[in-house]
């Protein structure tokens, strides 16, 4: 049998090497096909050239118990595909996503910039990725390393789970083949090909790499929300567009100003998927609230009474709010006793701990007793959830009407979380949550007339409203040194550009003449503010380095997560708990006013 196996191999290295077409490939034994794919470099192969029909029906019976044939083998990481990959294959053929495949790549061979606008649980956020990879070659010219498709997050939390999510469909392991990259954390290798990472950590890779070559299609995920580094890097790849011909950019939303969209990007077209929506039941007060945090909690204890089973989802402004809900309603709805189901109350907001994050995944609790009244699970949540992350078996939605945002008043060079009213299409977003598996409600907390007449169509975009000095010395490390004409989306005011230019003067890290000093290419390299990074930095002049180091630290984590480690930490008796809270407080009120944000 061995003899028989190296004669069979010897003949295979014997064959010409010509180029073989998918259908002449299904011709051949899965042996051959597996070979010649192996040494046809030059060719792009795709997963379902070794993947037919009958293999898959083969694979299935093997792992059920029946006479199986060899696995179909990865092609990213050399192993053969678990059941589990087969299992999620035919859910996401179910995406509307899918059944466009083929119209966005062809759309993407022919365009260097394309526009996405998919609806709510199209599914573009985790395939379109993959459709990218598939169709792109990502070897490199010295075979040392690989490109990367490169998909933006504006939040960490999506960028990681979204990650994991596509590292399980893709049957690879999270770090590997599939990464992600955020503040303080890399979990990439050098076999990563698909990068999840934040916008603003994609900018922090363009002072290293100002045309981004490890790049070969850079996706602009969520694109609606317009960040700060969001809109940033929109001017920024127009510019590297123009030099590396060989770059794709792909824009995805999932609502935005198409119109406004293409012009920017030299008329590039647009294409749009529809969302898998049911259809969701809108109800509104009839006189506005007067306590918005009191009315959700109220809100989600009459659901839980009255409605049929199904998991409710209540936004909210900020983790402190959060939490304060979390445990009033796991402590009103527990003293109703047994006539009720049980409840899980999940917080979720960005700076939470990723083993928390996790819990929104989880189902909800069992009953009580056997045939006593199901659990619900409640996720109360910041405007995170509002696109950049979706959460099954979601039925009810309890929309306030509020988010906080930043504003920042150049003339006093302060800035503030304030909590303003919501946008229209943040609206329509939050409802969609409520029909992603079955009809659902929406419960918005303020009046139809308030929402027609008071709400803006759109959310205003952070560059607008934002203390602009971090990112100008961004830009001066990137080289853009005519702040004026740089191509932004919407121009912020000039005045806010001059505070931020005194700014930096006023920190040493531009001379007069508005040029980078040592200082200020020294202070850009830290993801900090310029005012904590000048700290850093001339602190050993002083011998208070290490002081320094924790109080940047513990500027940059929120004052509610740092209360909850001390707690955890045991560090404080009970009696001190008060004490150490205040002064907390107190020294993030005052650190703040001297290092605003």
């Amino acid at each position: 049998c061995n003899l028989q196996t190296q004669t069979l191999i010897f003949s295979f290295h014997r064959l010409p090497r010509f180029r073989f077409s998918t259908g002449n490939l299904k011709s051949y034994s899965p042996v051959l096909r597996l070979y010649l794919m192996g040494t046809e470099r030059k060719r792009k192969v795709s997963l379902f050239d070794v993947v037919d029909d009958s293999a898959v029906k083969k694979l299935n019976g093997g792992l059920n118990g029946g006479n199986s044939m060899t696995a179909s083998i990865n092609k990213y990481n050399g192993k053969p595909y678990s059941q589990r990959f087969y299992d999620i294959l035919e859910k996401r053929k179910t995406l509307p996503v899918w059944h466009q495949k083929e119209e966005f790549l062809q759309a993407l061979k022919s365009n260097q910039t394309l526009i996405l606008v998919g609806e709510t649980g199209s599914g573009k956020t985790t395939q379109i990725p993959q459709f990218v990879l598939d169709a792109v070659e990502v070897e490199t010219a010295d075979k040392r390393r690989k490109y990367m498709i490169g998909c933006t997050q504006p939040r960490r939390v999506a960028a990681m789970s979204v990650s994991r999510r596509v590292a399980e469909e893709m049957d690879v392991v999270i770090g590997e083949e599939v990464g992600y990259s955020i503040r303080f954390e890399d979990c990439t290798s050098a076999r990563t090909v698909l990068k999840y990472l934040t916008d603003g950590m994609l900018l922090r890779e363009a002072m290293a790499d100002p045309l981004l070559e490890r790049y070969k299609v850079i996706i602009l995920d969520e694109a609606h929300e317009r960040t700060l580094a969001t809109d940033v890097l929109f001017g920024l790849l127009k510019e590297v567009l123009k030099n590396r011909p060989d770059l794709k950019l792909v824009v995805m939303s999932a609502t935005l100003e198409a119109e406004k969209f293409q012009g920017y990007f030299f008329g590039a077209p647009l294409m749009k998927v529809p969302g898998r929506l049911h259809p969701v039941e809108i109800f509104y007060t009839q006189d506005p609230e007067r306590d918005y945090l009191e009315a959700a909690i109220r809100t989600v204890v009459q659901i839980h009474t009255c409605e049929p089973p199904g998991d409710i989802l209540v936004f909210l402004t900020g983790e402190e709010e959060i939490e304060d809900a979390c445990r009033k309603i796991t402590k009103e709805i527990g003293n109703m006793g047994d006539q009720v189901g049980p409840v899980k109350a999940v917080p979720l907001y960005s700076t939470l701990p990723p083993a928390m994050q996790q819990k929104i995944f989880e189902p909800a609790p069992p009953p009580v007793v056997e045939g006593g009244p199901p659990g619900r699970k409640i996720v109360v949540s910041t405007n995170i959830a509002e696109t950049s992350l979706t959460i099954d078996g979601i039925v009810y939605v309890i929309d306030p009407g509020f988010a906080k945002q930043k504003v920042y008043n150049p003339r006093v060079r302060v800035e503030s979380l304030l909590v303003s009213p919501i946008s229209k299409a943040s609206a329509h977003q939050r409802s969609g949550r409520a029909g992603r598996t079955q009809p659902g409600k929406c419960f918005r907390l303020y009046t139809e007339k308030s929402f027609h007449n008071d709400l803006q169509p759109q959310t205003y975009p952070e560059i607008l409203r934002s203390n602009l000095a971090n990112t100008v010395l961004t830009l001066k490390k990137l080289g853009i040194d005519d702040l004026v004409h740089f191509d932004f989306m919407d121009p912020p005011a000039p005045e806010t550009l001059m505070r931020a230019l005194e700014v930096l003067n006023y920190l040493g890290a531009l001379d007069d003449d508005g040029n980078m000093t040592r200082l200020g290419e020294i202070m850009s390299e830290f993801p900090l503010d310029p005012q904590m990074g000048k700290m850093l930095v001339v602190s050993p002049e002083f011998n208070c380095s290490n002081e320094i180091l924790s109080i940047s630290a513990m500027l940059s984590v929120s004052q509610y997560s740092l209360m909850k480690q001390m707690v955890s930490s045991r560090l404080y008796a009970s009696a001190d708990l008060q004490w150490a809270s205040a002064v907390i407080t107190n020294f993030f009120s005052s650190t703040q006013l001297l290092c605003p944000a």
